[in-house]
């Protein structure tokens, strides 16, 4: 068919309903849940208690037996939410990338990971809601909140994004101080808490936080199915996307707020888990190669990434347990530099 994007088909499932789908990404998210599946078995699997896959079926399958503790408590939660942590900010980094087109933007460095942060560490010092329950919602009342000053600060007739990166690292590193200063005034217990909540972490984390994530990513579907039609004209310049009939402030702020609340109740669920939402939109680009960032791919790479990091964090040192935020960040910080250095060769 003429008129289409290369590498696109038009799928009609009833006559009212078309949407285009690009085969290679297709492909590769396929090959990428396959990944997904096999970095998550093995993540069951290994650790200082090594257990064959066939005993990791049998004890999930019956819900006891002699690896009940390991596998049922300690592992498949542990690795479910780390793959539900890692997709939400694989999708929220595309999203707020998509909205800024700038792929230094993310919901950790404009900001919005330190509100979610800054709230749910308040919440927790007051004492307010102490439940893991109710942190995610706190962390996305956080988030919202953090991004709202963010977005009417960078709003002059419009919303340009590196204003809008830069006012978020301004805010993010206001909200940081905060933090800090609640920690200084805490008790020596606490403090040791919320420090290891505060680098990022899925240890003793597990159906507690990983059941409200599920039920807000579920929640949020429709926004996502309607975002993967929105992001295609905003990739193209305002004038041009006006002229086709978007109303792209309005769709760039609806974008925004989704990848708000996803990277918020992320944050809620195990911590600021930095650079996941910052490298996953570009990787998934560049495996896919398509003109916009891939929601599905990006999310998908995002579990992939943070599964396989969660593994590593617990079993390259043992029995030391590296927090996975602390990993992430050991290795995405590079990439960050990679991508400075690629803007400015640009310029």
């Amino acid at each position: 068919m003429t008129g289409l994007p290369t590498g696109t088909v038009v799928l009609r499932p009833r006559p009212q309903v078309s949407f285009l789908l690009h085969r290679r990404a297709a492909v590769v998210a396929g090959v990428l849940l396959l990944v997904l599946l096999v970095v998550m078995a093995v993540a069951v699997c290994a650790g200082q208690t090594v257990v064959t896959p066939g005993e990791v079926w049998r004890t999930v399958r019956s819900g006891s037996g002699q690896y009940d503790l390991v596998v049922n408590e300690l592992r498949l939660p542990r690795v479910v939410l780390g793959a539900l942590v890692g997709g939400v900010l694989g999708v929220a980094g595309a999203l707020i990338q998509t909205v800024t087109r700038n792929p230094l933007a993310s919901p950790d460095v404009i900001g919005v990971g330190h509100g979610a942060a800054a709230a749910t560490v308040l919440t927790l010092t007051a004492g307010v809601a102490s439940s893991a329950g109710a942190l995610p919602f706190v962390s996305v009342a956080g988030g919202l909140a953090a991004a709202t000053i963010v977005y009417l600060l960078a709003w002059r007739r419009g919303m340009h994004a590196n204003r809008f990166v830069l006012i978020g690292v301004g805010i993010g590193v206001a909200l940081s101080a905060v933090v800090q200063l609640y920690l200084a005034d805490s008790q020596l217990e606490a403090a040791e808490q919320l420090k290891l909540w505060l680098t990022g972490s899925l240890n003793g984390r597990g159906w507690a936080q990983a059941v409200p994530l599920a039920v807000v990513l579920v929640l949020c579907l429709p926004g996502l199915v309607w975002a993967g039609r929105a992001v295609r004209p905003l990739g193209l310049d305002d004038d041009t996307a006006a002229g086709l009939g978007v109303r792209v402030q309005r769709n760039r702020l609806a974008l925004t707020v989704l990848g708000v609340v996803l990277a918020a109740t992320a944050t809620g669920a195990a911590g600021p888990i930095g650079f996941i939402a910052l490298t996953a939109p570009q990787l998934a680009r560049r495996i896919t190669r398509t003109p916009q960032l891939p929601l599905l791919g990006s999310a998908l790479t995002g579990a992939v990434v943070l599964v396989a990091a969660d593994l590593a964090a617990r079993t390259v040192l043992p029995p030391v347990e590296i927090p996975v935020g602390a990993l992430t960040a050991l290795v995405g910080a590079p990439y960050l530099l990679w991508l400075l250095g690629r803007a400015n060769e640009r310029h």
